[in-house]
């Protein structure tokens, strides 16, 4: 295990159904200990494993998931292949039922191999499950997914959304690293990810200091926290984590919700747009690429516009929803 000497703060008193507006801006994990502990799913959990699976499939909606399944030889680690041309596990379709059948088999069988059910739209797949488990997180119109599995290791990655993560079922340890710790953290392609996120490529459970020196003073910077059923976890946007589900059955229910209307699209598209059209310009036009970036996107000072009568500044105003789905069509027509 990594020595880490920093835990996560613990905010006290946080309520499911009552969640402080500070807490959710805040740019700083928290742990909410307890926070849904009186949910039916956790109630459940803490009877058995086939309690909880039992309860969740209950409001199964009979649709086919797709599951990720690894061998033995994986541990448990969700990641690419030894030469990053692929990856260590295989997509299979299958049922929620299925999904608990064979994780059922590996507990009381001794079934070797991985079955990781990541990020499900509950809303979609288990229709009625939040009118008996939820946040009131409702005025932020967040996205709620499940993820079920055994013990599985997913490698350090960020999410834009901030995220409250909630312990459902089975112990979870996470590992939290501050948006700067980037270089540190030893990314891999962002193109060519194992589940749409850039991964760190260090592996936590035997960290390659050789290879990745630098990763030991990301673990300077670094939170950790474990996380019994009933807890969850505010991830503030942008921060990296890496997730260890370390229990036989783990169900999770996570909320990401952004702060910025969700029509003004992905930033990770316009890094790679940015990457196609910057990145391999000679240095001096790079740097003068960077100063524009910084004059009109970066820096959001009034001053710079003072000279523009309001009417005629386009793009340089507050980007409304038609106007992001005027300048989109513009980009799509550009990019052909």
């Amino acid at each position: 295990m990594l020595e880490i000497s920093q835990t996560v703060t613990e905010y006290v008193g946080a309520q499911a159904h009552d969640l402080p507006a500070a807490l959710l801006q805040s740019t700083q994990p928290l742990v909410l200990r307890g926070l849904i502990a009186s949910w039916p799913a956790v109630e459940a959990a803490t009877r058995s494993a086939d309690a909880v699976a039992a309860y969740i499939q209950t409001f199964d909606s009979g649709k086919p998931l797709t599951a990720l399944v690894a061998d033995a030889d994986a541990q448990g680690r969700i990641f690419y292949n030894s030469d990053l041309s692929g990856f260590n596990f295989q997509h299979r379709r299958c049922t929620l039922a299925e999904v608990f059948e064979q994780l059922a088999a590996a507990r009381t069988e001794g079934a070797a191999g991985t079955i990781y059910l990541g990020s499900t739209n509950i809303d979609n797949w288990l229709p009625g499950f939040r009118h008996h488990n939820d946040l009131g997180l409702a005025a932020y119109q967040p996205l709620a997914s499940i993820w079920i599995g055994n013990q599985t290791r997913i490698a350090a990655h960020y999410d834009f959304p901030a995220n409250i993560a909630c312990c459902v079922a089975g112990r979870r340890r996470v590992t939290l690293f501050p948006p700067e710790q980037l270089g540190n953290l030893y990314v891999g392609p962002i193109d060519f990810t194992p589940a749409g996120q850039p991964v760190s490529l260090v592996d936590f459970a035997n960290p390659d200091y050789d290879k990745y020196p630098k990763f030991r003073d990301a673990l300077a910077s670094a939170q950790v926290v474990e996380l019994a059923p009933g807890d969850g976890l505010l991830i503030p946007s942008m921060w990296w984590h890496h997730i260890e589900a370390l229990d036989d059955l783990n169900v999770l229910v996570n909320y990401w919700w952004r702060d910025s209307p969700a029509y003004l699209g992905a930033p990770l598209n316009a890094l790679q747009h940015a990457i196609l059209a910057l990145r391999d310009l000679p240095e001096g036009q790079r740097d003068i690429w960077k100063a524009l970036f910084d004059y009109y996107v970066f820096t959001t000072s009034d001053e710079h516009l003072q000279h523009i009568p309001e009417q005629a500044r386009g793009v340089l105003n507050p980007i409304n929803e038609e106007m992001a789905q005027q300048l989109r069509a513009l980009l799509a027509s550009k990019i052909k």
